[in-house]
């Protein structure tokens, strides 16, 4: 008989909750929004006892349940002690984003009806701080779209359980726009060679292949490779064991266009070799 998964949801209104679910229905979850606390192991009992049994649970949980709230810590340890493998999947998002959110759809805030989307906001932080905390993955959507964000969930939730450890997510980013929210690790590769400087190479992106040689055929890409490579798979079985699911790691150039987009293909080329769970995006590569 297959072992139950069980994919707690949680987060900030406004921050992909909606679009996590879907994101989990489409892999084969069965999703519920707002199953009362009270409820919660009966539910269970009875995804296991159906014929065929489901397998995959997805439970959304927020500020309208408060009681759930409370009481979702001994219902995890409750879960934990049978055989259910059970994740709690947070969705966070910066207060500023969720701001220009709620402006541009023109909704009120939940949690402040009446008053300002800023105070709704502060108020459902602190309901949810203690959720925040038992989360196996907290995930930042502040710069993510709609898609991006189905992705990360679909690889995280086990989209394809056999590749090993936590799910990599890999960034390339221009200096110049800021660093990426949520980024574990950074990494600065602007003393590589610069193609924007070479008339036949700047218009294009780290993708193209001559531009990738430009970059990485010195010593200096090369062994940064191999560092960074080693790096990473001398840290990530340490992530894992402290319970990590889902490890950003940055890489920067000043543009964001051509050496971090090269580096970050090749290394994200090795790591797949290795047999890791790797995702990756270019933050800036399309930005003039």
């Amino acid at each position: 008989m297959s072992t139950l998964r069980v994919v707690f949801v949680s987060g900030l209104s406004g921050s992909g909750k909606t679009t996590a679910m879907n994101a989990l229905e489409d892999i084969g979850f069965y999703c519920v929004d707002n199953l009362p606390a009270q409820l919660t192991s009966q539910f269970l009992d009875l995804c296991s006892q159906a014929d065929p049994p489901i397998e995959k649970v997805a439970l959304a949980i927020d500020t309208r349940e408060e009681r759930f709230l409370r009481e979702l810590p001994p219902v995890l340890d409750e879960l934990r002690r049978g055989e259910a493998r059970v994740s709690v999947l947070f969705l966070d998002c910066a207060s500023d984003v969720l701001v220009d959110r709620y402006r541009e759809t023109r909704r009120v805030h939940p949690l402040s009806p009446d008053g300002s989307v800023e105070e709704g906001i502060a108020r459902e932080r602190e309901l949810l701080a203690d959720v925040a905390r038992l989360a196996d993955l907290r995930l930042d959507s502040s710069d993510l779209n709609v898609h991006e964000l189905r992705r990360a969930i679909a690889e995280w939730a086990g989209a394809d359980e056999a590749a090993r450890g936590p799910v990599l997510s890999l960034v390339s980013f221009g200096f110049r726009y800021g660093l990426p929210r949520g980024a574990d690790l950074v990494f600065d590769v602007r003393f590589l060679p610069n193609p924007h400087f070479e008339p036949n190479l700047r218009a294009r992106s780290g993708l193209d292949a001559e531009v990738a040689h430009f970059v990485l055929d010195t010593a200096p890409a090369k062994e940064l490779l191999t560092r960074v490579r080693d790096l990473l798979e001398f840290l990530l079985p340490l992530y894992e064991r402290e319970g990590k699911s889902y490890l950003t790691v940055a890489v920067g150039c000043t543009g964001g266009r051509h050496r971090s987009v090269a580096v970050l293909e090749a290394l994200a080329g090795e790591l797949r070799r290795l047999g890791r769970n790797v995702r990756v995006s270019h933050r800036d590569a399309e930005k003039v």
